[in-house]
């Protein structure tokens, strides 16, 4: 049977040459990077190397990079770091944003500070207007992910981030900007100083690195209480035994995606389209959910009417295609994605949303092979359905 991978926004396959790069670091050079012997002081060296090798791709000082356990660790430390450093204030978050914010923004909200959920119009999109308008006296922190994990929507980062850096001046208290790039750090441009940000989250998993493994860049003098206490490293913020064969592993990934970058977001942008169009030309009651323009170029979100998006991913399983009904992380949730939602349109486009996401090894073929087989389960499932939908009532613009 066919073994079909299209879910690389949910995680990659780790690079070879990354296991290659790490493998010395877990039985050779093993050492504490704390202890003062040889042996940790090299392993505190290579550790510092890679962390120059990242801050020359983002552009920054290497002094401005945390290492973390993942992604939504340096979510968790971005977000709970600026807030809890004070006993009050106001959160910004977008309505379509990783549950990595959501939910952390949910459990401040709970402590007693103040989260504004801003809407995106009907293709994901946050309107600086509309952000605008939600900023107060006492806004603290706005986090706006780089590029939804769901629809591919790409943020306008750097619009948002020119106007607080304008506002700023003008204000006592300053607003610290985040963006999640997790989705973005392999296929955009990820450097802080054109995006202006002061804080941006990375992790491994989603550039074919190691999992378990996530960055956070913290512009000099943003104030951040850590979340975990202990022997003080990563600058005081992320304490614990540095993981060495990861943060190697994080390194050579991300130099390994950005070299040849232009060429591959090309081969994948050339290979999205041709999916999309030959979906919605095959199969009927069929949207893409999303911008068509500003769209990561492995991403093809679509919903499939009077399906259940979990019934599609099952027959396709067995046909040896992998790929995923939202977020990986909220698999096996029933619950319709908030992210369709958001977009203005039904419970019934939610629940039949599937997303296909492209990598490295995707080729033609493979979505050749994805075309023979997904109308015949659509049109199988659909006659099974008890639901009909009259597109003829659905809101403009959700079909």
């Amino acid at each position: 049977m066919k073994n079909i991978y299209l879910d690389y926004a949910a995680t990659t396959p780790t690079d070879k040459r990354v296991v290659k790069a790490m493998k010395p670091y877990w039985n050779k050079y093993y050492g504490n990077p704390s202890s003062l012997y040889k042996l940790g002081v090299k392993t505190k060296n290579d550790i510092e190397e890679a962390r120059k090798d990242i801050a020359d791709i983002l552009s920054c000082n290497s002094k401005e990079l945390i290492f973390t356990g993942g992604g939504t660790a340096s979510i968790n430390l971005a977000i709970k770091g600026i807030m809890q450093k004070e006993k009050k204030g106001h959160l910004i978050i977008s309505a379509i944003e990783h549950h990595a914010v959501s939910h952390t923004a949910e459990y401040l909200g709970k402590l007693g500070y103040e989260v504004s959920i801003i809407p995106v119009d009907e293709d994901g999109i946050v309107e600086l207007n509309v952000l605008k308008k939600e900023i107060k006296d006492n806004t603290r922190l706005i986090s706006i992910m780089m590029a939804n994990n769901e629809i591919g929507t790409i943020q306008p980062i750097k619009e948002i981030g020119q106007y607080l850096e304008k506002l700023n001046k003008d204000r006592d208290n300053k607003i610290y900007f985040h963006t999640d790039a997790c989705q973005a750090s392999g296929l955009l441009e990820i450097n802080v100083n054109k995006l202006h940000v002061d804080l941006l989250t990375i992790n491994g998993s989603k550039i074919y690195g190691p999992k378990g493994i996530g960055l956070l860049y913290v512009k000099n003098n943003t104030p951040l209480i850590p979340l975990i206490h202990g022997g003080g490293q990563e600058n005081n913020l992320y304490s614990g035994t540095e993981n060495i064969p990861a943060i190697i592993g994080l390194a050579t990934a991300l130099k390994l995606v950005n070299n040849g970058k232009e060429k591959e977001i090309k081969r994948l942008e050339e290979l999205r389209d041709y999916l999309i169009k030959e979906i919605l030309n095959k199969i009927p009651k069929t949207r893409l959910n999303g911008s068509k323009e500003k769209r990561l170029p492995n991403n093809i979100n679509i919903s499939f009417l009077d399906v259940e998006g979990e019934s599609v991913l099952l027959y396709l399983d067995e046909m040896g295609i992998q790929a995923s009904a939202g977020s990986a992380c909220t698999s096996k949730d029933l619950d319709p994605s908030h992210v369709i939602l958001a977009l203005g349109c039904p419970y019934e486009m939610a629940h039949g949303s599937i997303r296909f996401s492209l990598g490295k090894d995707t080729k033609k073929k493979d979505l050749d092979y994805l075309m023979k087989k997904l109308p015949g389960i659509i049109n199988f499932l659909r006659k099974a359905s008890p639901m009909e939908t009259d597109i003829n009532k659905l809101k403009k613009g959700c079909l």
